[in-house]
């Protein structure tokens, strides 16, 4: 890989051919300049050697440890997370730049299994800790200020301790991580392949998704068309990925006395069943009020007697069709959170200007958008899929939102600067509403603070209804899947059944859209993570 010392800027147009704009490349350099880097070779070696070292100098150990060892034995494991998370940063951010380039995943699943095999003997350290008694912990917190900042890591571990099993299963599991983990590379990998083509022009799925939101109707219906068609094509491909994912969770799950599907979620979100039931019972509820009403009123303003699954997220007829080149979101951004407070701009401006975005469409890139934490001691790193429609100006604020929260959280240490999925997700959408509210106080017309004002409507039926319809969607497929294999059809109509319940009476809805349930990666990478951002 060839190294480079600032940003790479590489032009990028919008489906249409509007510029956006210089767009963005990551500068990986701040984790390893290449992956034949010495550095990294060290690290790993490294790794070897101090986990092996970990292991004689605690296993069996930890219940003899007074504070001041007990909290040099939590900084050695976190300095081991740390490499660790540092090379798998690294190779996993190369890997989402490029699915379909062997080379990338090929280094990937090396390390991977690299770094597996070196942590197996850390698989005592969560089991011995959650064979301490609670008297045992809080006297070691009450003897040392500075272990005692730890209770919350360790809180969330121990609460597994009724679900862990013998030591030799738990490194058998920790061993088979890697097998499990090449089913979603599969998904991954089969997705960022797709090819599509609307009226002659070759699209990625993000290229396709983009147009869902076209001005034209027609232009509309090809792409639900053209993604139905491709889905329908792949779908026995999505069907296995998703058994075999579901299946595993269920093996799992039963090895583990786990409760539900659900449970292990709400463990490490650290929320209680009865509050995410009762979430959902109320959002649910309200699909009459909230995603039923709007989508009659949008029906009667786009003047159709029945909306089309391509309809949902079509602009208004007064809205003026514009492109938002990369220069003006990061402009608007900026503001928008200078405006709460210098200093969230101030922790939002690196990002762009140090190569920690990578906003470009590309084929083989994966697709979506994410910001990743890497490790406490470099940054963030976020990825778009950036087309230049005003929800990817959301897109970018909803990403950057993640981006600050990880900067900020990241002095607590690499044990504590993780956060549940339901405080991580209030950051992102906290960054989404302030962009929303510049954008809207700088409105000058009523056209347009009606056309912003539907669009946030849009934007949180989307972050609310749609996400706590997927759960129900998820919740149904895990419970389908513990009777028996299901057929891509069976699949289908769990989605439909949500669908139909969720969006309400004013959507007719095409044939192959039972297959769009297909794309969705959390279904795949983070079961039941939907609910987090309600």
């Amino acid at each position: 890989m060839l190294r480079f010392p600032a940003p790479v800027f590489d032009a990028s147009t919008a489906s249409g051919g509007k510029a956006l704009g210089p767009l963005p490349e990551w500068d990986l350099t701040d984790l390893y300049t290449a992956p034949d880097a010495p550095e990294l070779k060290a690290d790993l070696a490294w790794l070897d050697a101090e986990c092996a070292a970990f292991a004689v100098d605690y296993e069996g150990k930890l219940a003899t440890l007074d504070a001041a060892e007990f909290l040099t034995c939590v900084h050695r494991n976190e300095a081991i997370s740390t490499k660790a998370g540092r090379v798998m940063s690294f190779a996993g951010l190369r890997y989402y730049q490029l699915t379909i380039d062997g080379t990338r995943a090929k280094f990937m699943s090396d390390c991977q299994e690299r770094i597996t095999n070196a942590t197996t003997p850390l698989v005592f350290f969560t089991l011995e800790l959650n064979r301490l008694e609670d008297d045992h912990l809080a006297g070691l917190f009450a003897a040392n200020a500075d272990l005692a900042r730890y209770k919350p890591a360790f809180d969330r571990i121990r609460a597994m301790k009724p679900h862990q099993l013998s030591d030799e299963m738990e490194k058998f599991l920790h061993d088979m991580g890697v097998v499990g983990d090449a089913w979603e590379r599969l998904f991954d990998e089969t997705i960022a392949g797709l090819g599509f083509e609307v009226d002659g022009e070759p699209l990625t799925i993000e290229g396709a998704l983009n147009l869902l939101t076209d001005p034209a109707r027609p232009k509309r219906q090809a792409a639900a068309e053209e993604l139905a068609r491709v889905f329908e094509a792949n779908i026995k491909t999505f069907a296995r990925v998703h058994n075999t994912q579901t299946k595993e969770k269920e093996v799992m799950d039963r090895w583990r006395n786990m409760p539900s599907a659900q449970a292990g979620r709400h463990l490490s979100n650290d929320v209680e069943p009865e509050v995410v039931e009762a979430l959902r019972n109320a959002v649910v509820a309200a699909y009459p009020r909230l995603s039923h009403r709007y989508y009659e009123l949008k029906r009667k303003w786009l003047g159709l007697d029945r909306m089309q699954v391509w309809d949902r997220n079509a602009p208004l007829p007064i809205e003026e069709p514009r492109i938002v080149d990369w220069a003006s979101a990061q402009a608007l951004v900026l503001d928008a959170y200078g405006a709460f407070d210098p200093r969230m701009a101030e922790l939002a401006r690196p990002f762009f200007d140090k190569g920690w975005i990578d906003a470009g469409v590309k084929p083989g890139k994966a697709p979506g958008a994410f910001a990743h934490p890497t490790v406490t001691e470099v940054h963030p790193y976020v990825m778009l899929n950036y087309l230049g429609k005003p929800r990817d100006v959301m897109t970018l604020a909803h990403e950057l939102g993640h981006g600050v929260h990880q900067v900020l959280a990241a002095d607590q240490g690499e044990m504590l600067s993780s956060t549940p999925l339901t405080l991580a997700e209030t950051a992102s959408v906290f960054g989404e509403m302030l962009t929303f509210r510049t954008l809207l106080d700088r409105a000058r017309t009523k056209a347009e603070r009606k056309t912003l004002l539907a669009g946030k409507v849009e934007d949180m039926i989307n972050t609310v209804v749609r996400q706590i319809a997927f759960y129900d969607f998820e919740c149904k497929l895990h419970a389908a899947r513990r009777e028996g294999e299901l057929t891509p059809e069976d699949i289908g109509a769990l989605w439909m059944s949500v669908q139909a319940e969720s969006l309400g009476p004013a959507f007719d809805f095409m044939d192959g859209y039972e297959t769009f349930w297909a794309y969705i990666p959390h279904f795949v990478h983070s079961p039941f993570y939907v609910y987090a951002y309600a």
